[in-house]
């Protein structure tokens, strides 16, 4: 892998590789199969505009429908077979779980995305497991409809993923504190999905505006599936591992969740404003929802409905501190 992308590099036009379903081998909660931390880490020390991140969702998330429509008990979401390290949420444990292997990426600052897939092989209604390219996950990368501009935005983590239809928009804004709006804007204090922040002063309060759209039109399954809670997840960023297998990052947290009570609805818009006080370290947010009551993704069972287990998940923010 190590010389392929070092033969990439050499390439007039830059490909993108994302890591598939990288936990699908795994035999246990941190315990890894074909993909580890540290032939990631490799990965992109090697080539970081081209090695850029994994899939947060993999495909092969029908495996509980039968051709008839009806479920399969013994179906695995993703075909994570192995039942002590399954999808959490539909998405793999290296993303599902906080304080985990992504945040461990993210807490050495790198830019290390995620994606999600239909990995679709065999449709469902052909006695497959897979839905159609879009029927249940998408990935949304902000760009115009480019083919370069498209891979550049993918590069740059200008991207959100979901699953079945619960969000279809997302925007995420952080802004330092300053005189003004337009202050804070002109001094390069406002960063969105991808960018960083910078801090102009030690200590700041940093204002997070978040606007999501929750469509009233039916997904894929005719359904219309609410967001009920969204969480803002926050790290520390402390510099590269000496040890490449380090798979946590112990000061990831959920900072804050937000619940109907909480946000501003306008149609299909929800809106969400909330101050991180007193930021004073380099750091990163990102952003989760569901339309579930789980505080955290749980383990899939065998035969869980897809449908009914929706969730999204924004890439980082990075905040740089002036200390």
């Amino acid at each position: 892998m190590i010389q392929a992308l070092n033969y990439m590099k050499g390439l007039d036009e830059l490909p993108i590789v994302i890591a598939h379903h990288p936990s699908r081998s795994a035999t246990g909660m941190g315990v890894w199969g074909q993909d580890t931390p540290q032939e990631f880490r490799n990965w992109n020390d090697t080539a970081p505009n081209i090695a850029i991140g994994m899939e947060g969702a993999p495909g092969h998330q029908a495996t509980s429908i039968n051709k008839d429509g009806s479920n399969d008990p013994n179906g695995a979401r993703g075909s994570y077979g192995n039942v002590n390290a399954p999808t959490m949420g539909g998405f793999d444990q290296m993303t599902a779980k906080v304080g985990g292997l992504w945040d461990s990426m993210l807490g050495e600052g790198r830019h290390w995305w995620i994606t999600a897939t239909s990995d679709s092989h065999v449709n469902w209604r052909d006695g497959g497991g897979d839905f159609w390219p879009g029927e249940y996950s998408k990935t949304y990368v902000k760009s115009v409809k480019d083919y370069e501009n498209i891979m550049e935005n993918l590069r740059n983590g200008h991207v959100f993923v979901t699953t079945g239809d619960l969000i279809s928009e997302l925007d995420v804004k952080v802004q330092a504190g300053g005189k003004s709006p337009l202050h804070a804007v002109a001094k390069g204090n406002s960063a969105s999905i991808g960018e960083t922040l910078t801090l102009s002063g030690k200590k700041k309060d940093v204002t997070v505006t978040i606007r999501l759209k929750d469509p009233k039109a039916a997904n894929a399954n005719g359904d219309k599936p609410n967001v009920k809670r969204v969480d803002i997840i926050m790290g520390e960023v402390n510099g590269k591992v000496e040890d490449k297998t380090t798979a946590e990052n112990i000061t990831s947290k959920v900072v804050e969740r937000f619940t109907e009570k909480d946000w501003k609805q306008d149609g299909e818009y929800i809106t969400i404003t909330y101050t991180l006080k007193d930021v004073d370290k380099d750091s990163y947010i990102r952003l989760r929802g569901t339309n579930t009551d789980q505080l955290e993704p749980v383990a899939d069972p065998r035969g869980e409905d897809p449908w009914t287990d929706l969730w999204f998940y924004s890439n980082p923010i990075f905040i740089k501190s002036s200390k």
